[in-house]
């Protein structure tokens, strides 16, 4: 059995913050090592999000196109949003294929979750299945997004993501265990 060794803990002896902004703060920590030196860590701090595995009633995937920033790129991710403050991620999933997709789902399950990029950031993604879609009613208060749905099967874009086209973590995370789930179930 894998077993954690505490062994390698680092001890946080000092923090100072250099930014606080609307959805990261960035510190350093100041930390001594397990033989005792001492280096610094840089660290993002986030509040967490989900991203949902929303599957419609042909199978197919339902996916948002839109540009990101700090890519340069129009990216094709699944739906995915950051945690309000004290915002369960179940309600975080929920709102948040609503306002990216219209939809809801009749049947949420939670996937898994897991840490991206945790060498230097402590966010936290949820990742839910939504079945049994239905269009809703959006909320159109966010007009920072500009989005375009997409949606295929998980085989199509199991494709895509070995030909470079999705090359978003959370997207093929998600792509990736769906297909493993299809394969388990076949078996």
């Amino acid at each position: 059995m894998f077993a954690i060794n505490d062994n390698l803990h680092e001890e946080t002896l000092s923090t100072s913050y250099f930014y606080r902004g609307r959805i990261i703060t960035v510190r350093q920590d100041r930390v001594r090592l397990p033989g005792g030196r001492e280096a610094f860590r840089e660290v993002v701090e986030h509040p967490g999000a989900v991203a949902v595995l929303a599957i419609d009633s042909n199978k197919k995937v339902i996916f948002v196109k839109q540009h990101r920033q700090p890519t340069g790129k129009v990216m094709l991710e699944i739906p995915a949003g950051k945690l309000e403050a004290n915002e369960e991620p179940l309600e975080c999933a929920k709102r948040e294929l609503l306002e990216e997709t219209g939809m809801q789902a009749e049947k949420w399950s939670s996937m898994f979750s897991f840490y991206p990029s945790p060498g230097f950031c402590d966010e936290l993604i949820y990742l839910f299945k939504a079945e049994g879609l239905s269009r809703g009613v959006p909320n159109t208060e966010d007009d920072e997004e500009n989005i375009e749905l997409f949606a295929d099967t998980l085989e199509k874009m199991g494709k895509l993501i070995r030909d470079g086209k999705i090359r978003d973590g959370k997207t093929i995370i998600a792509v990736q265990y769906g297909l493993l789930e299809m394969q388990t179930i076949k078996i």
